[in-house]
């Protein structure tokens, strides 16, 4: 394929992914596949010599929408979503286009310095304080890991990355039990040790199943006392498996006072604090040192696409950077490089479509969607509440609740039901010890009358359960 056949089979691609968006509603959320049976499909050797476009672009349609879980569908309601408004996804074809490796300012300085402007925006808009700075990765996962590194790094005085871990110092790493499984996957790959993230109980009967601030103070006192060191805290607003918010500010305090770093999660939940009346759910955010929220999650940023805030980018950079000779920019050794504040080299051009949808979609645009997914969680819980046999186990904070249908069997039984069934798609969680299902409302391009399908759905399975 020559540039000129590009132009073409681009434009008929961009009509068949009108056609695809223009139809999902028509379609299954989750396809009615086994494992293998996709391979099966296609299964062959690879081709010695070239197919014509048009016999590969017609078994990429025959094939390949019919096997996927639709992560665009207005009815999505399962894990969070992974939006793509379509603004985001011109930007994306733009940026693939150009296809940059950004992993540097002179590799790509129009990327680099937009990624500065669009933390700007995105932090004014979160209402964080005005002398944070921050950088955009891959996903929370990746932002989590370099925040729990510098953490470790800290706590050994930098000496981990050159003398390694073995005979020095026992950390600890502190965490509210609803964090989310990336923090485990930090704690591992950091060289800290499963056994070494401590998960702090909660406050019996808070309503947003907060870590609870004196147990946290009373277990770092504990390890003092026992010849461990505590490394840093991380906290959750918006956790995934029921949407939990630490008492931000309060346990803040706590580990401040004790000169440990503090990392938040706010992957899903923080997009929503574009509304300033949500923020309290977050309260004390402005002393937290690391926070990350993921634009591609409720904002219709194209994935992926996660943000991370730093009070002071200077730990994590001495922690993730490394400029070799053949990576130095002559003329500019102060020149900010956005691959040293986190752990790949190479960089894909992500502001790009945060420019693009913070734009074309302005704020106050964003924060309609937003609230009305909130307002339409809220609507369909109530709907769902009122149906015979099932009991709301978990409020909605903001647009994620959960519910059950009399007792475990019946109510994974349902959940099965109602993903063959294919006109929503829902998952599950455990909560105090129960099978529940959680529905989260955050699809980009969801209605009301999409929304309120969910307790329709229910109430059409259950039946004879």
């Amino acid at each position: 394929m020559n540039h000129d056949e590009l132009n073409h089979w681009s434009k008929r691609a961009a009509d068949w992914a009108r056609d695809y968006h223009a139809s999902l509603r028509d379609q299954p959320v989750r396809p009615n596949l086994g494992p293998g049976e996709f391979r099966a499909r296609i299964e062959g050797p690879a081709p010695e010599h070239p197919e014509p476009i048009d016999r590969i672009f017609k078994d990429f349609t025959r094939l390949v929408p019919d096997a996927m879980t639709h992560w665009q569908h207005p009815r999505f309601f399962a894990y969070f979503p992974a939006n793509a408004a379509p603004v985001s996804m011109l930007a994306e074809q733009l940026a693939n286009a150009m296809a940059a490796q950004a992993m540097l300012w002179q590799t790509a300085p129009a990327a680099n310095e937009m990624e500065a402007l669009t933390i700007d925006w995105l932090r004014d808009a979160l209402g964080l304080p005005g002398d944070l700075t921050g950088t955009i990765h891959d996903s929370a996962t990746t932002a989590t890991l370099s925040a729990v590194l510098t953490m470790r790094e800290q706590a050994l005085g930098h000496d981990g990355l050159t003398r390694g871990l073995a005979g020095g110092p026992v950390l600890r790493l502190y965490a509210s039990a609803q964090t989310h499984s990336s923090v485990d996957k930090a704690v591992r790959l950091a060289g800290i040790g499963q056994d070494n993230l401590v998960k702090v109980p909660g406050l019996e009967g808070h309503e947003t199943f907060s870590m609870d601030p004196e147990a946290l103070d009373s277990l770092i006192e504990q390890d003092k006392l026992a010849g461990v060191k505590p490394a840093g805290v991380v906290l959750c607003t918006g956790g995934t498996s029921i949407g939990a918010c630490d008492l931000i500010g309060a346990c803040i305090d706590v580990a401040h006072a004790h000169g440990l770093p503090v990392h938040v999660d706010a992957a899903w939940a923080g997009s929503a604090m574009i509304c300033p009346e949500f923020r309290l759910l977050w309260a004390g955010i402005e002393k937290a040192d690391s926070v990350v929220f993921n634009p591609h999650k409720w904002l219709g940023a194209q994935f992926d696409c996660a943000v991370q805030f730093l009070r002071d980018p200077r730990p994590q950079i001495a922690t993730l950077g490394l400029r070799p000779h053949y990576l130095e920019t002559q003329g500019a050794d102060e020149v900010v490089n956005y691959n040293e504040w986190t752990v790949p080299l190479g960089r894909r051009f992500r502001a790009l479509k945060i420019w693009f949808l913070i734009r074309a979609e302005g704020l106050s645009g964003l924060r309609s969607r937003i609230r009305n997914h909130v307002s339409w969680a809220q609507e369909a819980c109530d709907a769902i509440a009122a149906l015979p046999g099932f009991r709301i186990t978990t409020d909605p904070i903001l647009s994620l609740f959960t519910f059950r249908f009399h007792d475990d069997a019946r109510t994974a039984a349902l959940l099965e039901r109602v993903n063959n069934d294919g006109r929503i798609y829902l998952t599950q969680t455990t909560h105090e010890g129960s099978f529940v299902i959680r529905v989260q409302v955050g699809q980009f391009d969801c209605t009301r009358e999409d929304v309120m399908m969910i307790p329709t759905v229910l109430k059409d399975l259950s039946g004879d359960l």
